[in-house]
């Protein structure tokens, strides 16, 4: 499918007559538009909610990957919470992307089920100093600081996970952990909200995306920077001032979160919002600490409503030149599973 092929051998269109077709045919004529599939591993897929051992994969399971904690103001839904897998299909063609999950969901019939899902759009951050920062739902740009492709050894630090970190579970190095949290945005309580109020919450401009403390958008942030009456020119529990590296011991992830519209609910308020997806080295120093912080102390969390949540171990790719599937018998996961 990444290449533009049918999932299966015959297609959507062939094949034994008085058999289903071995794809689903709703990407035919259209191009690869770029897929990837992502595939992680989930803390269920190797004990269950006793501690029991399911597949025999308990003593490869990393230390670190452990289900989220419950932060404060979470409003989590058992329903978009957790899972053994997690497969995510990105394209330049949403419909390409939905028929890459579609069809893997059918040929795992039988073996697993969808437990949730989520279809985004228009992502949220830059992952490359040649993009220009996109906006969230909330009309600002989103993911300024984030990790760049430019800086090989931050990403180095910040996402790849290396053999030392966990010698118990060696099959992760060069791998890494997903977060992905479902964040319903409360869209009309913020649209009446006045622009010098937005600005004070996240702590940058709506326009340029500049820090309030003055300069472009990728000046640094100066928290110390005070204006009349000495107050900060950057609220303390701002957005920014909460997220920032220098509020958290200058932990970075890498973020590739992206919009999410799910229609309406039935008091005409849009279900929409962010699907933050971000990918760390440890889960447990990256970001739980932060989302305690901004759960607790971020004005924004008035405007905002966790709904999902999940984490998983992302394995290496598979390598260059391996065929997968294939005669070599290279596959996703093969270090943890063979």
């Amino acid at each position: 499918m990444t290449q533009g092929l049918p999932a299966g051998e015959y297609g959507a269109d062939s094949g034994p007559y008085d058999a289903p077709p071995d794809d689903t045919g709703e990407a035919q004529e259209l191009s690869a538009s770029g897929l990837t599939i992502t595939f992680g591993f989930g803390p269920s897929l190797f004990t269950d909610a006793n501690g029991d051992d399911r597949f025999g994969l308990a003593g490869r399971r990393p230390a670190l990957l452990e289900d989220l904690p419950h932060f404060p103001a979470d409003m989590l839904e058992d329903a978009r919470t957790g899972g053994d897998l997690a497969v995510q299909a990105c394209a330049d063609d949403p419909q390409v992307a939905v028929h890459a999950i579609r069809n893997l969901s059918r040929i795992a019939f039988g073996r697993a089920a969808v437990r949730w899902s989520q279809l985004g759009y228009g992502r949220t951050s830059t992952t490359s100093t040649s993009q220009t920062t996109p906006r969230n739902l909330f009309g600002f740009k989103d993911g300024t600081a984030n990790l760049k492709a430019e800086e090989p050894e931050a990403v180095d630090d910040h996402v790849w996970v290396d053999a030392a970190d966990d010698a118990g579970a060696s099959w992760l190095a060069g791998g890494s952990y997903l977060v992905a949290r479902r964040i319903r945005m409360t869209i009309e309580t913020w649209d009446r909200s006045s622009l010098r109020e937005q600005e004070a919450i996240v702590g940058r401009t709506k326009g340029a995306g500049a820090p309030l403390s003055g300069g472009d958008e990728f000046t640094e942030p100066d928290f110390e920077a005070t204006g009349r009456d000495d107050v900060p020119l950057i609220d303390p529990s701002s957005h920014v001032a909460l997220a920032h590296p220098s509020a958290n011991g200058g932990a970075r992830m890498l973020r590739r979160g992206y919009n999410y519209t799910d229609g309406s609910d039935g008091l005409g308020r849009l279900d929409a919002g962010l699907f933050f997806i971000a990918y760390v080295r440890d889960p447990a120093t990256q970001y739980i600490p932060m989302q305690n912080s901004l759960s607790r102390n971020d004005t924004m969390m008035e405007y905002l409503r966790h709904t999902g949540s999940g984490l998983w171990a992302v394995p290496r790719g598979v390598p260059d030149g391996a065929s997968l599937g294939g005669a070599d018998g290279a596959f996703v996961g093969q270090q943890l599973f063979a």
